[in-house]
């Protein structure tokens, strides 16, 4: 029997006055039923007060107190990774788990593949998440040859399945499938190659998003599974996106019950405090204002404690979630700022369509991820790039190539990466800035078929270029100062294949 606290978690009187009849109603009826959430009796029905420090749950405390760590000023460059049991199915999408219930087209894939959602539903599928292949090693070294300075694996999607050794749900990845505690084995690793480790939390997404939008029976309402599906609830009315939009609600009242959102805050101080990460990524369902409190709880509390470690750390979201104390998340390169920002940010991108593993998916390429990588860089971000893994703990070898390739570029030319500043010119056309100290770096993002004309704004206010490096190159490299910036003689020797790296220096950056 697990050791997790059995005797916290009580099912709500009013649940269990319900069960019967949801299971009839599941039954006998195509209506889906509305019932309860379950959620854990915590002690005093909250979750764990916040330990003594600076910070208190306030946005002038956080604002007072919070600095964005150097490591992730320093890194640049990033592993975001969504896996979970949606990848057995390896089909649609991470959101395998709600499209199976909702979209029909996926329900007749997965009733063909695996019998009908009342009788093989996504908790049948936990049994065939083995892992049985994962090296949390080999995965780490592969993430240390790529280049990335820090790694965000997701420690709970929106289907509530927790990929981590958790004291307050059976329903994880140490009890269940693989029985693998997948954020421990991988957190020790990925530290043991120098590297920063953090985890992203989607539990907030777990309220509703299961609940069936298609009329036809499901396993979703089966009392025996309800601490872990939910039951999931009925969606509330949403502000609709445009295109590329992402939004905040700005209903009056949070959609979540109270005990739902002690649960949920009591499950991020857990990861908190089992796997102290460098980075707690949250995802869009915290970004109602709505949510601030609870949110500004769990601020005070992971800030007090990394003060207690004597670590910088940071929560990172998406849009305007966390108001102070966050390092804003833009999902996908196409979202990302297109010009030089006041503030520092990332992007989270998927290496292919989709950010979970699905069979056939396209990927995209090196060259794509290094000039995006430093497009962010020189408007003041960090890239951080989603890979997929299969469901038995490989990662394809067509992702492992493109990470290598990454890699390699970044062991030539990371200098103009790693460590640097945005300038207060990012760049135009081909050529993108960054800076070191008052060394300015090039990056052009195609090869010249002549000279190499390198322009900045005010160049007499920064003085005179004294020396000319191409990264990656042994050749002297030859120019001349212009009103403009620099024209260099086009090189004899092109290294590499990407992008291209010149070093000046001797100029007054400051």
């Amino acid at each position: 029997m697990k050791r997790f606290a059995v005797s916290c978690i009580i099912f709500a009187v009013s649940f269990i006055h319900a069960s019967a009849q949801t299971a009839d109603s599941v039954r006998t009826s195509f209506t889906q039923p509305v019932v309860p959430r379950v959620t854990l009796q915590l002690p005093g029905g909250k979750a764990k007060d916040i330990p003594k420090g600076p910070y208190k749950p306030s946005w002038q405390s956080i604002k007072d107190n919070y600095k964005v760590p150097d490591w992730f000023l320093n890194g640049k460059f990033g592993i975001f990774i969504h896996y979970g049991v949606y990848t057995v199915a390896a089909h649609a999408s991470e959101w395998y788990p709600r499209h199976m219930y909702s979209n029909d087209g996926v329900r007749k894939w997965h009733e063909a593949k695996f019998g009908p959602v009342h009788q093989f539903g996504y908790k049948d599928l936990i049994p065939l998440f083995k892992m049985e292949q994962f090296k949390a090693e080999e995965w780490a070294a592969l993430f240390k040859a790529a280049g990335a300075r820090y790694v965000i694996p997701t420690a709970e999607h929106h289907d509530g399945f927790a990929m981590y050794e958790s004291a307050l749900t059976k329903w994880d990845a140490k009890d269940m499938g693989p029985r693998i505690d997948f954020i421990g084995e991988l957190g020790k690793a990925v530290r043991k190659e120098g590297l920063k480790f953090g985890v992203s939390n989607h539990r907030m997404e777990h309220w509703d998003f299961m609940y069936p939008q298609l009329k036809i029976k499901t396993d979703l309402f089966d009392p025996a599974y309800s601490d872990f599906y939910g039951p999931p609830q009925v969606p509330p009315q949403r502000t609709e996106k445009k295109p590329g939009e992402e939004v905040i609600e700005d209903q009056q009242k949070a959609y979540q019950s109270v005990p739902f959102l002690e649960e949920w805050l009591m499950r991020c101080q857990e990861l908190v405090d089992k796997y102290q990460p460098d980075m707690f990524w949250f995802d869009n369902g915290v970004n109602s204002r709505m949510l601030d409190s609870v949110k500004l709880r769990f601020a005070a509390y992971y800030y007090n404690r990394a003060a207690q470690w004597k670590k910088p750390v940071s929560i990172s979201t998406k849009s305007d979630a966390y108001l102070e104390g966050s390092i804003k998340d833009f999902e996908r390169q196409g979202r990302a700022p297109k010009e030089l920002t006041n503030y520092v940010w990332q992007v989270d991108d998927p290496i292919g369509e989709k950010f979970g593993y699905v069979e056939g998916m396209k990927l995209t390429n090196a060259a794509t991820i290094i000039r995006r990588l430093i497009e962010n860089v020189a408007r003041n971000g960090n890239y951080m790039l989603n890979i997929s893994p299969r469901a038995d703990g490989t990662i394809p070898q067509e992702q492992k190539d493109i990470l290598l390739g990454v890699g390699k570029w970044l062991q030539q030319n990371g200098e103009g990466i790693y460590d640097t500043r945005a300038w207060h010119f990012a760049g135009a056309g081909q050529v993108r800035f960054t800076r070191k100290g008052n060394t300015l770096y090039a990056l052009l993002l195609q090869w010249p078929s002549s000279t190499i004309n390198i322009e900045w704004p005010q160049p007499e206010k920064w003085g005179a270029v004294k020396k000319v490096t191409l990264l990656g190159a042994a050749e002297k490299i030859n120019f001349t100062q212009t009103e403009k910036g620099i024209t260099i003689q086009q090189p004899q020797t092109k290294p590499g294949e990407h992008a291209w790296v010149f070093k000046l220096e001797g100029l007054t950056l400051d």
